[in-house]
């Protein structure tokens, strides 16, 4: 079962293979929302600062009946944090609001802030930014460290200067987008690829192609489009907090033919319709 396993990331730690996704889960429902996905297997558990639901997402994590080390639980320094006392503060901010000891993983969620997005570089933000996560990694406060929407130039300025290199890039991919160059970069510098909206943030659910490739293969587009996320070797964090859907999502035992896999690869996505608001679907 796809719950039960796991990547080894580049400092020797492992990571679930799929995880829980909780971009737009409210704070009031993320506790619940997180204790039935752990209920139901899922040992991943992605959160954000941004999400303004690390409390919730927090309060499930310790009441969910798990022990903490059987669990997996990321979050992100906000994207507006360029500076190394600011990072240092947010980070002690994450676990005090989530109630944790330690992060498994906390990232930086974007090379700039949302209101300038792919707009100035931030290296010297970047920089220290990440100067704040390797000590907090050496603190024991997180236990990996990474980053998310970055493109290779970006992690090209933490890597020229980082005693530790980012072990995860998180970043949109799904059918229709997929980054070969950034994935291929990442995979010859030892970074993993975690997968956020591996269902095109919903867009992908009325694609005819798509929608009869799921039915020659008897599951859901959605199952169709996380299979094809594990299969590219990414960490996909499909977001749900409908139990139902969870349960759905970690159903997804099939291999997809090389020749479909080609296939999906090709396709092209580029219209989110009204999520295009947020910046990582505005097409910049």
């Amino acid at each position: 079962m796809i719950l039960n396993e796991t990547y080894m990331m580049v400092n020797g730690l492992s990571i679930p293979k799929l995880g829980l996704g909780t971009w737009f889960i409210e704070d009031d429902r993320a506790a619940q929302a997180v204790r039935d996905a752990i209920g139901i297997g899922y040992r991943n558990i992605d959160t954000a600062q941004a999400y303004g639901n690390e409390h919730g997402v927090g309060e499930g994590v310790r009441s969910s009946g798990v022990p903490r080390d059987e669990l997996f639980v990321s979050s992100k320094l906000a994207a507006e944090i360029k500076d190394y006392d600011g990072a240092v503060a947010a980070i002690d901010g994450s676990l005090t609001t989530m109630g944790l000891d330690y992060l498994d993983l906390m990232l930086i969620h974007s090379p700039q802030p949302w209101d300038d997005w792919r707009g100035g570089t931030y290296a010297e933000g970047n920089r220290q930014a990440w100067r704040a996560l390797e000590e907090a990694q050496q603190a024991g406060k997180l236990r990996s460290i990474g980053v998310s929407n970055f493109e290779q130039s970006d992690l090209e300025n933490i890597v020229s200067v980082s005693t530790v290199s980012p072990q995860v890039n998180q970043v949109l991919f799904h059918i229709g987008n997929t980054p070969d160059d950034l994935l291929s970069y990442c995979t010859g510098e030892g970074i993993l690829i975690e997968a956020y909206s591996p269902i095109a943030h919903g867009e992908i659910l009325t694609n005819a192609d798509v929608i009869e490739m799921a039915e020659r293969y008897s599951v859901t587009v959605p199952q169709l489009c996380i299979r094809y996320a594990l299969q590219m070797g990414t960490v996909p964090l499909p977001k749900t907090a409908n139990p139902d859907h969870m349960r759905e999502n970690a159903q997804v035992d099939f291999t997809i033919s090389d020749e479909d896999i080609s296939t999906l690869w090709r396709l092209r996505i580029n219209d989110y319709g009204k999520s295009g608001k947020f910046p990582v679907f505005s097409g910049k």
